[in-house]
């Protein structure tokens, strides 16, 4: 049961804006809360994968500004890291234009390590002889060294470290699926009012997205004109949709998270919630089956990385939702429960992450569509086998085949689309 707190400590929380820049913003607030005077100058350091989901995203409370640049400046004038992922609810006119100056000046950069993998972030943090320092290394929030002028305060860094940064991810990747579920019966009233709340979130976040003439907005056109059936799965991706529409358009609004992505957390958590609702399932059941659904997306990224080639909306979070379906009617049905992923997985399976932005919207919806189509034929008994692709004899073989063709065969995606991004 523990690992289930653990997981949702580190990876399902409230989040307001795209998580990269954010943590981005946060790494900032955390050192310059260092000092002892406003920010001078700031240097920021990410992997690949922060780079390119900063790269055309936008960031709240900046006037529609994208990208990590002005999330790290503002940060650091922002300065409250008791915030964390919610950093820029402490934005304020004046701090956006002390941000904003700071970039006209040529005092923010960015950099990217093509070494560095998984989630890494550095700020440096200069202000008149003070310097402060802070790094985040395997999750949004975690913390692994903080410095002011070369004193070193927190050092999580050095050997005997998890280096993936959290203890509970190699105990999850150990699991099966069948151990994943049994954990679900240790949930109390408490696991269960946070999952509504989180559901509540990314539904008053989806009727803010309504109102934006985006992804959720044509969807429902295509309702309301008769191309689209109005059915419990339309429904499903107007809400999906348009939660991402407010989310990559950077309202001020959070969405509760999955494994640290909002747009993923979207997709765990309403795609359940109204397939369940349409069913009839009890309350209960499909708050336990959204929990699922969070620990299936968790347990799937700690194979592919938190950032890795492929969309993590597709082959994290719709096999989670996939999973959290077929649960609600059919249990503990590993049988059915295999046939779901593979089909998602066979189905989706190449689906490109290129950066955090508007479009995300449009694989939110074919991921909600897939993780309803595949858990439909599953609970019937049909779906992709073991004979067919790249799918395995089991979820858990799938889910380590689709891992493998994310870190060894793509290799070399994200520096390539690096290059095609930065050339623009």
């Amino acid at each position: 049961m523990d690992i289930y707190r653990e997981l949702v400590r580190a990876e399902v929380f409230p989040a307001l804006g795209c998580t990269e820049p954010i943590a981005v913003a946060y790494a900032a607030a955390l050192a310059a809360a260092q000092l002892e005077v406003p920010a001078e100058r700031v240097r920021i350091e990410v992997d690949p994968g922060v780079f390119k989901n900063g790269f055309a995203v936008t960031v709240p409370h900046t006037g529609g500004e994208k990208g990590n640049l002005i999330a790290g400046a503002l940060g650091a004038f922002i300065a409250r890291p008791e915030l964390k992922m919610e950093i820029l609810k402490g934005s304020s006119d004046l701090l956006l234009a002390r941000a904003r100056q700071l970039i006209t000046d040529r005092r923010v950069t960015l950099a990217y390590d093509g070494r560095k993998a998984g989630l890494y972030i550095d700020v440096t943090v200069e202000a008149g002889s003070e310097t402060a320092r802070a790094v985040l290394d395997g999750g949004h929030t975690n913390l692994v060294r903080l410095e002011r002028n070369g004193a070193v305060l927190i050092d999580q860094s050095g050997p005997g470290a998890d280096g993936k940064g959290h203890a509970y991810r190699q105990r999850l990747q150990e699991m099966t699926i069948a151990d994943i579920i049994d954990v679900l019966n240790g949930l109390d009233q408490e696991d269960l009012t946070y999952l509504r709340k989180g559901v509540e979130m990314n539904l008053a976040l989806a009727e803010e997205g309504k109102k934006l003439g985006k992804v959720g907005h044509f969807v429902a056109d295509l309702v309301s004109g008769g191309l689209l059936v109005d059915d419990v799965v339309s429904a499903c991706k107007i809400l999906t949709s348009s939660a991402s529409d407010a989310r990559m358009a950077g309202l001020p609004y959070p969405a509760m998270s999955s494994g640290g992505s909002g747009n993923q957390g979207i997709v765990a958590s309403l795609v359940p919630h109204t397939v369940g609702s349409y069913y009839g399932v009890s309350d209960d059941t499909i708050l336990r089956s959204i929990a699922l659904s969070h620990l299936v997306n968790g347990y799937i990224k700690c194979f592919t990385g938190d950032l890795s080639p492929i969309c993590g909306c597709a082959i994290a979070a719709g096999v989670g939702a996939a999973v959290a379906i077929v649960y609600q009617r059919s249990g503990k049905d590993l049988d059915k429960i295999t046939l779901a992923v593979n089909t998602l997985v066979s189905d989706l399976g190449g689906m490109l992450c290129d950066g955090a932005k508007s479009g995300c919207a449009l694989k939110v919806v074919s991921s909600t569509d897939s993780a309803i189509r595949a858990a439909y034929m599953a609970i019937n008994g049909h779906g992709i086998t073991a004979e067919e692709g790249f799918v395995g004899r089991s979820a858990e073989e799938t889910i380590r085949n689709i891992s493998r063709i994310s870190e060894v065969g793509m290799s070399l995606v994200d520096e390539t689309m690096l290059g095609i991004m930065g050339s623009k």
